[in-house]
């Protein structure tokens, strides 16, 4: 999977249409005549067995072998069956891109072996990249080029479109042409066995000029692989995602649930937020939030005004707006007196929403909007309007547009009605003011925006320092206690061995004592405070996220209360005889001894582990205990979590309600928790074959966590849809000063170090990294800087323990590969007053042995001319060095790994992009 050949998917110079013909039905004919009326400007061939001169006015040959000349792309259209044939024909004839038309229902038909599977071995064996079978085709307008069995023609715009269904996105062209929306690229992947939608939003984002990017979903095929491209992608254009298949009816992958989720769409609208992208809810929202996110400024907030000529459309919104978590704006005193002084407002003067009433004149509207539109608690304004005689929708329309420029704050406007506001909205549309049909869409529409400056705001936040690091000792802990149990066949850890897990990453977990005989129960419940709860543990209850049918009823393997020994000692006797009767064939490994957890006022929470089909790990949290729906509060997120992640997920939930309602200290509660989660999230990271861990429940009280019960599962090694933290790459040395440091991967929480160090690098060591005076970092930058994809980049830094006991950054190191891992650009920078101690040459040599180990095939980088110090440096590790003169600059070069296929020999032959 990689952008390889993907070139001549999106610009061939010569196509051939396998299996056209001038049958009104017939799908290469169609495409034969887009390409014409599109009027592509390279050459056409035809292939059909039937031996035509031409097909629709092209030549036409019998076989893929007889073609002039290998045609940069080739679209088949042929039946089916025929298509893995056909593609070794291609193949063999040095065809480097193929687009499949053709579809059915038998991909996966075993006689003869499945067609999916032959196709994917051709594309393997031959070095043909293969998109499809099923896809709609591909339509560049800016290239004239329509190979797609489309009926429409398609204006040119700077809008992308990628996605999984061909039907959806004839549908898409033809909602777009109406609302005057042109693409710049639409493709769609069908049923590929190749390329995948990743790799076209790679080239998307690397090659073209696309401002903005639509995703639709079905299925997603390798999360990681998405994941990484759309979070790249969205750095850089405006995403927006739809997925199908959110319910279980419409979910067609057939994979298994979730476990400890109720629909595993939540896992989506995680990876989604996470990524950057802002996701909507069906296809007509598309379009609307399309144009919402191009046409207004960024946002500071989320409190919307609200100018009508009508309480009644007014209301409408403001249902809309609260229902879907946004806030209604409150206006200074100063905004107050103007709408009270000139008698703007009928219904609730100087509140919002602001009621002009039904005689509302343009005039009155352009005033009430001067005052509302220039308020500092208000962060957009929502013009609602209804035709009346003293107001036609199209001269409202028109007095707004003439004095737009004195509104500061982001306008969105509503219309309602058909025939006279219709001249409205496309007055407003023409002149780049977001227009919906209703109130209510106008809403979701802002709305969109928030969650867009939500997402984004994620993406590049540096977050506090972490407040805690994991030692070796707690992980080979752990991992002992989970291979012993592999080695004895078990799929799970007993309570006792999970405790142990916890308590070694630093979580509180009650005080207990683990006995297995009524006489072992008797003697240490008298070494103990009572009431007592006991818990038996057999093969049935160690997995997480079991729950009953009936949440309200305490669970059959726990007794509480139990006041002395005897009665501890009657009720594991109890617990026995009941698993012996309803489970036979279970056994009973232990039983958990608790002192009682009451008294504190203490909220049950519930937190965990658990692992998706698609995404891998995820994490948890929500409302916990016995007697409650836990599911209906739970929050998801994608692991590795920093502070500010896990405090976006707690903000998510009605137990954060809660807590900000009765806790004596909110802040202080909610730290604690955002602390488990970032240790949850490291605790999947480093235990690779742990499946599910819930801790449930979770005390949250005045005296801090508790952790009372918790199970945990094993599984298969995790593949994480976020690379997590590198923890393996860190190590120490000794420089020759005498210096401990530590060189190790950057993380998202060194923006302050960052900080640091470039206040202390000299104009000029700035000037040869950056290549201009760069006195200050932005939130931007140091974003970018910190908070990097691991699967695509890296970077190491050199930092030490001064003698005050504050971390400071000695040098960085970094580079930028391309999604291919052909080459990897290098940049290097040490701090002035440290240069000499050889810190450059041991960070420029770990990266050098880091690509290596990867795959990466060339480093180059950049050197400015004086830059004599790092010129001596890059010699003396084998770079070949040449001078630039339309850059004025050395390139340098670092052959890493030799190529393993004529692709990535002719991509080194190319100079770098």
């Amino acid at each position: 999977m990689s952008t390889q050949f993907l070139r001549r998917f999106f610009n061939p110079s010569s196509i051939a249409v396998i299996g056209a013909s001038e049958k009104p039905d017939s799908l290469g004919g169609q495409v034969i005549r887009n390409l014409q009326d599109g009027g592509f400007r390279g050459r056409i061939c035809a292939v059909n067995p039937k031996g035509y001169d031409a097909v629709l006015g092209v030549d036409c040959v019998s076989r893929p072998s007889q073609l002039p000349q290998a045609p940069d792309l080739a679209v088949i259209c042929s039946p089916l069956a025929t298509v893995p044939k056909v593609l070794s024909q291609l193949g063999e004839r040095k065809v480097r891109a193929a687009l499949v038309l053709s579809g059915g229902s038998d991909l996966d038909d075993l006689r003869g072996g499945s067609i999916r599977q032959r196709l994917l071995k051709v594309a393997r064996s031959t070095g043909i990249r293969v998109l499809g079978p099923e896809c709609m085709g591909m339509i560049v307008p800016g290239a004239r080029l329509n190979a797609s069995y489309s009926s429409h023609s398609v204006p040119r715009g700077k809008v992308a479109y990628l996605g999984q269904s061909g039907m959806l996105a004839n549908a898409m062209i033809d909602w777009a042409t109406g609302k005057g929306i042109g693409f710049s690229h639409l493709v769609t992947v069908g049923d590929s066995v190749d390329v995948l939608l990743p790799d076209l939003l790679d080239y998307i984002n690397q090659s073209t000029p696309a401002q903005s990017i639509l995703l639709h979903l079905e299925r997603v095929q390798d999360a990681q692989h998405l994941m990484t491209a759309v979070r790249d992608a969205s750095r850089n254009h405006l995403v927006l995602a739809i997925k199908s298949g959110r319910t279980p009816a419409s979910d067609m992958s057939g994979l298994p649930p979730t476990p400890g989720i109720a629909n595993r769409d939540q896992v989506f609208d995680a990876a989604f937020a996470r990524a950057g992208v802002v996701r909507v809810n069906d296809s007509d929202d598309l379009f609307d939030a399309l144009e919402t996110l191009s046409r207004m400024k960024p946002l500071r907030g989320d409190r919307l005004a609200i100018v009508a000529n009508g309480l009644g459309p007014a209301m409408l919104a403001i249902d809309k707006l609260l229902n879907a978590g946004g806030r209604l704006a409150e206006f200074t005193p100063a905004t107050q007196k103007v709408l009270r002084d000139q008698d703007l407002d009928l219904s609730k003067p100087g509140e919002n929403p602001v009621d002009l009433g039904g005689n509302a004149t343009p005039e009155r509207f352009v005033t009430a909007l001067d005052a509302v539109a220039n308020d500092p608690g208000v962060d957009a304004v929502l013009v609602v309007h209804a035709p009346t005689r003293l107001a036609p929708s199209a001269l409202t329309a028109e007095r707004l547009i003439e004095h737009r420029r004195a509104f500061k704050r982001n306008l969105l406007t509503s219309w309602m009605g058909f025939e006279q506001a219709a001249g409205a909205r496309k007055l407003c549309h023409d002149a780049g003011i977001p227009t919906y049909l209703s109130p209510e869409k106008a809403v979701k529409a802002f709305m969109h925006m928030v969650d867009y400056q939500r997402v984004q705001a994620l993406l590049q936040e540096t977050p506090p320092s972490l407040p805690f690091t994991t030692t070796a000792a707690s992980r080979e802990a752990s991992h002992r206690l989970i291979q012993q149990a592999l080695e004895e066949g078990r799929e799970s850890l007993l309570h006792s061995e999970t405790s142990q897990v916890l308590e070694a990453y630093g979580l509180p977990v009650a005080a207990g004592r683990y006995v297995r005989t009524a006489e072992e129960a008797r003697q240490v419940s008298a070494e103990l405070q009572g009431p007592f709860a006991l818990k038996v543990v057999h093969d049935g209850n160690c997995r997480p996220f079991r729950y009953r049918q009936h949440p309200h009823k305490i669970s059959a393997g726990l007794l509480q209360d139990l006041v002395d020994p005897e009665q501890v000692a009657t009720g594991l006797e109890r617990l026995a005889d009941r698993v012996a009767e309803k489970f036979p064939g279970f056994t009973i490994a232990e039983y958990c001894l608790q002192p009682m957890q009451r008294g504190k006022h203490s909220m049950q929470l519930c937190a965990g582990i658990t692992r998706d089909p698609v995404f891998g790990p995820v994490i948890v949290f929500g409302i916990g205990g016995y007697k409650v729906n836990i599911l209906a509060d739970r929050q998801v997120a994608l692991p590795p979590l920093n502070m500010s992640l896990a405090a976006d997920m707690i903000g998510r939930t009605h137990a954060v309600r809660l807590i900000r309602a009765h806790s004596s200290d909110p802040k202080r509660d909610e730290q604690h928790l955002c602390r488990l989660l970032v240790t949850l999230s490291q605790v999947a990271t480093d235990l690779p074959r742990l499946r599910g861990l819930e801790i449930n429940p979770l005390l949250l009280n005045r005296d801090g966590m508790l952790a009372v019960d918790f199970a945990l599962d094993l599984g298969p090694p995790a593949r994480f849809a976020i690379m997590p933290y590198p923890e393996e790459l860190r190590e120490w040395v000794q420089l020759s000063n005498g210096w401990d440091v530590e060189v190790r991967p950057i993380r998202a929480e060194d923006a302050p170090l960052i900080t640091a160090f470039h206040r202390r690098l000299s104009e000029q060591s700035i000037r040869f990294r950056y290549f201009h005076n760069k006195a200050d970092l932005s939130q931007r930058d140091l974003s970018t800087l910190a908070h990097i994809n691991y699967d695509r980049q890296m970077a190491f830094i050199a930092e030490r323990l001064r003698e005050d006991g504050d971390k400071e950054m000695l040098g960085v190191v970094r580079v930028w590969n391309d999604p291919d891992n052909i080459r990897t650009e290098f940049s290097i920078i040490i701090r002035d007053d440290l240069q000499g101690l050889g810190i450059g040459k041991l960070l420029m040599s770990k990266m050098i042995g880091y690509c290596r180990r990867v795959g990466t095939l060339e480093m180059y980088g950049k050197i400015m001319v004086d830059n004599h110090p790092m010129r001596a440096l890059i010699k003396h590790l084998g770079f070949r060095q040449k001078f630039n003169m339309e850059e004025q600059v050395v390139d340098a070069v670092l052959r890493l790994n030799e190529p393993e296929s004529d692709w990535q020999r002719h991509r080194l032959e190319r100079p770098p992009e």
